[in-house]
């Protein structure tokens, strides 16, 4: 059930595409609460398969794969579109890849990726509810105010350019959230790899 849960997100985000690129502003204004659900159902997914106890390897698999490909594409549309500069989505490509790459390697040994790393100020910014919930709200806040921007500008509402200055701080809290919940991964990540590579 929960990896139906996470599944069912790329259908959504597909549909919340293609409201952006071929709807009006009505469509624009309607994709507010449709991103808000389709970011939620992350921690829809998780509940249910910790409540269920249906947790596995490939659920953290699919969850990342998920969250990677909805923060992507939409990050990737909002610069398309004028609204955020390329470096925005540019900064989180090259941190998603970076973490998954040596996340991938403990995975591959049977390390879920929340466990990958030990140290407690690591594991603090990584894989704490507090960390991870003000990640995901900040997400929220930065495309939900994104969406609003552009249903408003679509709308010809002077509105929209007085928006996209305040989201503009919002875009660059979730950037730099996205590092700092990064960095501790490569950093432990490196010696995972070393580890191994010893090993071997």
């Amino acid at each position: 059930m929960a990896n139906i849960i996470t599944l069912s997100r790329f259908p959504l985000l597909l549909l919340y595409v293609l409201l952006i690129f071929l709807g009006d502003s009505t469509a624009h204004f309607w994709c507010v609460p449709l991103i808000i659900f389709i970011i939620l159902l992350d921690t829809v997914d998780g509940y249910v398969a910790r409540r269920f106890k249906l947790t596995s390897l490939l659920g953290s698999a699919l969850d990342i794969a998920a969250d990677r490909t909805v923060e992507l594409v939409l990050w990737i549309i909002f610069s398309n579109l004028g609204l955020i500069s390329v470096v925005v989505p540019l900064i989180v490509a090259a941190r998603d890849i970076s973490v998954d790459a040596v996340r991938s390697v403990g995975m591959s040994k049977g390390l879920a990726p929340f466990d990958q790393v030990k140290n407690p100020v690591s594991r603090f910014l990584v894989a704490t509810p507090i960390m991870r919930t003000s990640y995901a709200v900040s997400k929220v806040i930065a495309f939900v105010m994104l969406t609003l921007t552009l249903a408003f500008q679509s709308a010809g509402s002077p509105v929209a350019a007085q928006l996209q200055s305040i989201t503009q701080i919002f875009v660059w809290i979730a950037v730099g959230l996205c590092l700092v919940r990064g960095i501790p991964v490569l950093a432990e990540g490196y010696k995972l790899l070393a580890a191994y590579s010893n090993k071997d």
